[in-house]
């Protein structure tokens, strides 16, 4: 289900974007929705300067792959995981295994 996902300090131009992001996060979700983004990230160059210039995105709205963020064996293992997590889903605000 989250395969392939791009390591954290990725840079990326969305569709339509005119800015750079760099990913600061994966597997993640908003507070005020139920919905599960591949990514999190922020304006690149300038980093996290407050949380409202956060931006949540999923991977097929990459049109541009500038950087792709470091890599080591801790890396390999956490993608490994990410591979296997299944389907999830958002409950009471926290990312969870989907019930079947």
């Amino acid at each position: 289900m989250y395969k392939d996902l791009l390591p954290i300090g990725s840079v990326v131009l969305l569709k339509g974007g005119q800015k750079k992001l760099m990913v600061v996060g994966r597997v993640v979700c908003k507070e005020d929705d139920n919905k599960i983004y591949d990514y999190i990230g922020c304006l690149y160059p300038q980093g996290i300067l407050t949380t409202s210039e956060l931006y949540f995105f999923n991977t097929e709205s990459i049109e541009n792959v500038f950087f792709i963020g470091f890599q080591d064996t801790e890396e390999m293992s956490f993608k490994g995981f990410l591979e296997n997590l299944g389907e999830l889903e958002v409950v009471n605000g926290q990312i969870v295994p989907k019930e079947r």
